[in-house]
C-alpha cells in the first residue's frame, strides 16, 4: 500500500481540522462572492460535541467540492478538504484498484448511479469527438443483471442499450448470445460499444468476467470502452479475492464505479468515479467559466462532507482492519450457505461476495416479510429473495432465521 494506512483518532481529528482551517470560514471570513455558506445556525446549531466530531464539523462548514481535484485547479476557498478527497482517491485508485500514481482522474460522486452515467457520458463524447460518431452508431452493452442506472443513462444520453442474457442458476453471461447480439448490432450499423461489466450485481452479487466481452468485440475488430460497475462489490471483491485482475492492472479497463454508502457505511449518497488519465476531459463544461478550475462532473456542486466521511472511514480502519472486516463477513456468508445446504435450499452466491440470493420457492412470504428479504421483483412472479451479509447481520441473527425457516418448511411439508 502506498497511500492507505491507519491513523489514530487524534491524527484524524487534527488532519480534518487542519483541512477545515485551510478552507474559507463563512462564519468569520468576509467572503462576498460565494452563493453558499455554512449550515444555518438557527437550524444546525453549533454544539459543544462538534469539537470531537470532525465529520459533523465538516457538514456544518459545508464545503463545496465542485470540479475534479485530480486535474488542474480547484476552488481555492475549499482547498483544505479538497486535499482529503484527493487522498481518498489515491487510496482507492492506486492501492485498491492498481492504477499508476498520478495516472487517473476521479471524484466523489453523489452515488453510483451518477458515477455510471458519468462513465457512459464520457465515452459517448469520446466517440463523438474522436471518431465523429453518430448517436445511432454508439451502443451500451451489459448483462441483464446490470443496475437500473444503465437504462437511465441510455435514456438521458439517447443511446441504445443491449442486454445480454445470463444463466439462471450461475448468473454467467451467455457468450453465444453475446456474440450473436454483437454481430447483429454490427450489421445494424453499431460501431462503438460502451461495455459495463459488473463487479457485484445488486440482486445477486454476481461478478462478470470482462474478458467475455472484450474477446468477442476484438474478434470483430470493434472499438469499445470498458467500464466496471463495482458500486456494491468495490469494497468487497478486491479484498476477498486478492487474485482479482478486475482493476487498472488490466489495460482494457478504463473506468470503475464504487459506492461508499454501501459496504463502507458512508452517508447516502456517496459514490466514487475513477478513470484513466486522458478521458474525463471529454465531459468538460466549458461554459462554467466562473468556476475556478474545470467542471468535469455531471453533478457540479457536491458535498465535501461526504468526501471527508469516506476519508475518516478509510483511515480509521486502514487496509489490514478492512481486510479483517471483509473476512469476517465472508465467514458469516459461508455459515449461512452451509446451513442452507443442510436444508437442501437452492441459492446463488458468488464465492467472493457477501450476498446470498435464495430461490423464492423455499422462502414463505411470512418469512420474507418478517426479515425484510429483498425480492427480485415487486411487480411480477418473484423467483428470488436476497440476503446481504452486512456488518449488523451477526451469526445469532442467521441462526434465528435458519431455525424459523426450518420450522416453517417442516410444517409446510407435513401439511
Amino acid at each position: 500500500m502506498i497511500y492507505w494506512k491507519k491513523l489514530s483518532k487524534e491524527e484524524r481529528n487534527n488532519k480534518v481540522q487542519k483541512a477545515l482551517n485551510a478552507n474559507v470560514n463563512f462564519a468569520k471570513d468576509t467572503s462576498l462572492g460565494y452563493p453558499a455558506s455554512k449550515l444555518d445556525d438557527k437550524v444546525f446549531y453549533d454544539a459543544d460535541f462538534l469539537k470531537d466530531a470532525p465529520v459533523l464539523q465538516t457538514f456544518v462548514a459545508n464545503p463545496n467540492h465542485i470540479g475534479c481535484h485530480t486535474l488542474g485547479d480547484s476552488e481555492s476557498a475549499f482547498k483544505g478538504t479538497h486535499v482529503l478527497e484527493k487522498e481518498v482517491l489515491d487510496v482507492l485508485a492506486v492501492d485498491v484498484f492498481k492504477a499508476n500514481p498520478n495516472g487517473y482522474d476521479g471524484y466523489i460522486s453523489p452515488g453510483g448511479t451518477e458515477a455510471n452515467i458519468q462513465a457512459i457520458w464520457m465515452y459517448r463524447n469520446l466517440f463523438q469527438y474522436k471518431n465523429q460518431a453518430m448517436l445511432a452508431e454508439i451502443v451500451i452493452l451489459t448483462s441483464e443483471d446490470t443496475h437500473y442506472s444503465i437504462p437511465k443513462a441510455a435514456n438521458v444520453l439517447q443511446l441504445d442499450w443491449l442486454k445480454i442474457p445470463v444463466a439462471f442458476e450461475n448468473r454467467e453471461i451467455n457468450a453465444l448470445a453475446l456474440e450473436a447480439i454483437i454481430v447483429t448490432a454490427k450489421e445494424n450499423g453499431k460501431k462503438y460499444f460502451i461495455v459495463v461489466s459488473n463487479m457485484g450485481t445488486t440482486m445477486f452479487g454476481s461478478v462478470d468476467n470482462p474478458e467475455v466481452y472484450t474477446t468477442i468485440l476484438e474478434k470483430y475488430n470493434l472499438e469499445y470502452k470498458l467500464h466496471i460497475d463495482g458500486a456494491y462489490g468495490g469494497f468487497v471483491y478486491p479484498f476477498s479475492n486478492e487474485k482479482s485482475i478486475i482493476n487498472f492492472s488490466n489495460p482494457k479497463i478504463s473506468s470503475i464505479t464504487i459506492d461508499a454508502h454501501k459496504m463502507l457505511q458512508a452517508p447516502y449518497g456517496t459514490g466514487v468515479f475513477i478513470c484513466r488519465k486522458g478521458l474525463i476531459e471529454n465531459v468538460l463544461t466549458k461554459e462554467a467559466q466562473y468556476v475556478e478550475g474545470m467542471d468535469l462532473t455531471l453533478c457540479g456542486s457536491r458535498s465535501g462532507a461526504n468526501a471527508v466521511a469516506v476519508w475518516m472511514i478509510l483511515f480509521t480502519y486502514g487496509p489490514h482492519e478492512w481486510f479483517e472486516k471483509v473476512s469476517v463477513l465472508q465467514m458469516r456468508t459461508q455459515y449461512l450457505c452451509s446451513e442452507l445446504d443442510n436444508l437442501g435450499i437452492r441459492y446463488f452466491r458468488e464465492p467472493h461476495m457477501n450476498i446470498v440470493t435464495i430461490h423464492s420457492e423455499f422462502i414463505p412470504k411470512s418469512i420474507a416479510e418478517k426479515y425484510d428479504l429483498v425480492p427480485e421483483t415487486h411487480n411480477a412472479e418473484n423467483k428470488w429473495y436476497k440476503i446481504v451479509l452486512m456488518n449488523h447481520v451477526e451469526v445469532q441473527h442467521l441462526t434465528i432465521f435458519i431455525d424459523e425457516l426450518k420450522e416453517t418448511l417442516l410444517c409446510l411439508k407435513e401439511n
